[in-house]
């Protein structure tokens, strides 16, 4: 794919179930879709920390996320329960967050 290429639909299976590309963009978002190393890497805890840590900017811009990798689904998961301890008000936006 080329920067501004029209991404072809796909379906996947994902660790929130699955998922066709155009129904989880919708009509009128826009999205990221990327890639990261395998699983239980450095440079992986940190893309993906970076990535987290902004999700309220990329959603009152109307950005989806959605990443991928070579990693099994299982494999996803198991690094999701060791890795993921969510902060302090991470589902409440930040102050001065609009939708």
């Amino acid at each position: 794919m080329r920067l501004g290429a029209v991404m072809p639909n796909f379906w996947a299976q994902t660790t929130k179930g699955p998922l066709q590309f155009y129904d989880y963009l919708g009509t009128s978002s826009w999205c990221i879709l990327f890639s990261h190393p395998a699983d239980f890497t450095p440079v992986c805890t940190t893309e993906l920390g970076r990535i987290a840590q902004r999700y309220y900017e990329f959603t009152k811009r109307n950005v989806k996320l959605l990443g991928h990798s070579c990693d099994s689904l299982e494999k996803h998961r198991i690094w999701i329960q060791a890795s993921y301890i969510p902060p302090e008000g991470y589902n409440t936006p930040p102050e001065g967050y609009r939708q």
